[in-house]
């Protein structure tokens, strides 16, 4: 947990190939904003256990629920998403509204995305799209991700920790099985039962983001007409670490009050 010690707690949830590391950025803006920011890896990630089996958003959220129990936060949270996150970030925020007192969805998925053919064979080819995703994907991110050395703010850090990340055991069939789960998941009960229970909502997008594009916005307005949406120009899919400035900027009239 880092930031102030006696601050309002934000929990963030972070996507599909990206740990916890890549709320660094956020999070110390946030902490200098008096908030105290949890963050955490989901399972097959980062440090955290590699189980086998379904991810979906039962899976995840159930996860996020002992997580904050083995934390002792048992108060509000505001809750962030990125990417993947954001989709399990809304089916919490569905689920227990009264729990949550601002939902920030980055880039959030569950409303429309494209992560490739390899993501696309994946889902759609059981035994092919698993041969293909566990023998070649992580060698087709690296080369991906590569491209992102020359983005702004905090990329080339980003990049290194990411691709050694695609190198562990685990990392692979947790990509698979979230891509045929969460990521797989209609999320529109969610999106509708959050706006139903009045939780403050504020959607950011990456201007030229080719994943999760922003005319994504079109369908969170039909869903929660009252979620505040705003996009950042010149950003893509990265935007959460390559134009966190301006990110910060975008949230902190969100952030302010308890």
């Amino acid at each position: 947990m880092a930031g102030r010690g006696e601050g309002p707690v934000a929990v963030c949830v972070h996507g599909l190939t990206t740990p916890s590391f890549v709320w660094e950025p956020l999070a110390e803006g946030l902490g200098r904003m008096g908030w105290r920011v949890l963050v955490y890896d989901l399972y097959g990630r980062g440090f955290s256990d590699r189980p086998r089996g379904a991810q979906d958003s039962a899976f995840f959220t159930r996860q996020l629920e002992e997580l904050l129990a083995d934390q002792d936060v048992t108060g509000e949270i505001a809750l962030f998403g990125y990417s993947m996150g954001g989709a399990i970030a809304t089916a919490f925020a569905g689920k227990e509204a009264a729990r949550v007192t601002r939902l920030i969805l980055i880039a959030p998925a569950g409303l429309g995305h494209d992560l490739g053919p390899w993501a696309r064979l994946a889902v759609n080819h059981d035994w092919l799209g698993r041969w293909l995703m566990l023998g070649f994907y992580p060698v087709s991110l690296r080369r991906a991700l590569a491209a992102e050395r020359a983005l702004p703010g905090r990329a080339a850090d980003m990049v290194d920790l990411q691709i050694a990340e695609t190198r562990l055991k685990g990392f692979a069939p947790a990509v698979l099985s979230s891509l045929r789960g969460v990521l797989d998941e209609p999320l529109d009960d969610a999106h509708r039962a959050v706006a139903a229970a009045g939780v403050p909502v504020v959607a950011v997008w990456g201007e030229i983001d080719e994943v999760i594009a922003p005319s994504c916005a079109e369908r969170l307005r039909v869903l929660n007409p009252a979620a505040r949406q705003e996009v950042i120009a010149g950003a893509g899919h990265a935007l959460a670490y390559s134009h966190c400035d301006q990110l910060l900027a975008v949230l902190q009239p969100a952030m302010r009050g308890r």
